[in-house]
């Protein structure tokens, strides 16, 4: 990597961090609406972080959200489920946050730094769905 690479890097990180605040908000909003999903535990939210760490697709994280409404209804039923809001935030507000940050730092990769907000999102939501389940 040479140096106007690593500084297109670090100028990405930088953003990306000042983008948290908001990615855990939009979680929690998410997780908060009990209504929208059933008995979800911890270790189903994980696997879904575990898939997000493992590709380098939006797509397949959205088609694992889809394929868990399928099998049960932990992550709810509908439109208005967990995982359909989960979706929903993954293809307008992060991808939005996304899209600022790319057209901010010439020459940086949209779907890089797209999947690094997923990827934070949904370790956020783990973390406050251990939260939400220790009340």
């Amino acid at each position: 990597m040479n140096l106007a690479e690593q500084q297109i890097e670090l100028k990405v990180q930088k953003n990306i961090r000042l983008a948290e605040d908001d990615l855990v908000l939009w979680i929690q909003a998410a997780l908060d609406n009990r209504q929208s999903y059933g008995d979800l535990q911890e270790t189903q939210f994980r696997n879904l972080v575990r898939v997000a760490d493992t590709t380098d697709s939006p797509e397949v994280i959205k088609n694992f959200l889809r394929y868990q409404v399928g099998r049960d209804k932990k992550w709810g039923r509908g439109d208005n489920s967990l995982a359909a809001k989960i979706v929903n935030d993954i293809d307008t507000q992060i991808k939005q946050k996304a899209n600022v940050i790319h057209k901010e730092i010439s020459g940086s990769d949209f779907k890089s730094i797209w999947l690094e907000l997923i990827r934070r999102y949904l370790g956020y939501g783990a973390r406050y769905l251990k939260y939400i389940n220790s009340k």
